[in-house]
């Protein structure tokens, strides 16, 4: 299945399969590592939904709700 990052609920687990977007913001993700591929894990959500906090290539990264929004995700199982 597949669904963009901000459609995540907390615990959810996938695989970057793209990430749209153009110019500044996708050159921004990529050098944070959000790069097909990379396997996320959705750790926290703010009060309000915005920002979220995932886990990316073994650190900890926050993401407005507009970028996660441009992330395509494969879901995978949580085991």
């Amino acid at each position: 299945m597949v669904k963009n990052l901000d459609q995540f609920v907390i615990g959810e687990c996938g695989i970057i399969k793209n990430v749209g977007g153009e110019g500044r913001m996708r050159r921004r993700l990529f050098d944070m590592g959000a790069t097909p591929g990379a396997y996320v894990t959705l750790r926290k959500r703010a009060p309000l939904g915005d920002p979220i906090e995932i886990n990316i290539r073994g650190y900890e990264l926050t993401l407005r709700k507009n970028e996660a929004a441009i992330i395509a995700m494969e879901v995978k199982d949580n085991a």
